[in-house]
């Protein structure tokens, strides 16, 4: 099971209560199957109120973000993966299928895994190719990550980004 992370930029505007909003209903697929146990939104406003109805309305736990969203949901998720996604970002058709695929089969040595992006820019497109090649000391919009990594911080040698068939988008 995953704990679904949305990490949120901005202060509630309305276009960004929105994106929000996509994300978090486009995961509604996943909890009915029951590959999605729980969900953070980390943002750097979490005291803005629409982001806590927000949370209190779907069951979500709010946290402050400091550096990274990343560990700042780790600290308080309940499951072994996270899925890391930024608020707008909609998972595409096949997604639940495959993080249970991957969850069932991913042996000890996986620490992450990505989803592609196909409305990625050209630059995000070489990074990736790179990131593939060499691997990664990050955590990105679209990964697939063991909760205990991210606890500890991500190794200082590059880790390897095992490709996920599904993608995410932009809402």
């Amino acid at each position: 099971m995953f704990t679904a992370v949305v990490h949120v930029a901005g202060a509630g505007s309305p276009s960004t209560v929105d994106a929000l909003a996509d994300t978090l209903s486009a995961l509604v697929d996943g909890v009915a199957a029951g590959v999605i146990g729980d969900a953070v939104i980390a943002t750097a406003h979490a005291r803005d109120p629409d982001y806590v109805t927000i949370a209190e309305s779907t069951g979500a736990i709010l946290v402050a973000c400091g550096a990274t969203p990343w560990t700042a949901a780790a600290a308080v998720a309940r499951r072994a993966w996270l899925l890391c996604l930024d608020a707008g970002d909609v998972p595409a058709e096949g997604w639940v299928r495959t993080l249970d695929r991957f969850a069932a089969t991913a042996g000890p040595q996986i620490v992450l895994a990505r989803l592609a992006r196909p409305g990625a820019t050209v630059l995000e497109r070489l990074a990736a190719r790179r990131e593939a090649l060499a691997g990664t000391r990050t955590v990105r919009a679209g990964d697939v990550v063991r909760r205990d990594a991210v606890r500890a911080g991500l190794p200082l040698k590059r880790v390897k980004a095992w490709p996920l068939r599904a993608s995410v988008t932009r809402g």
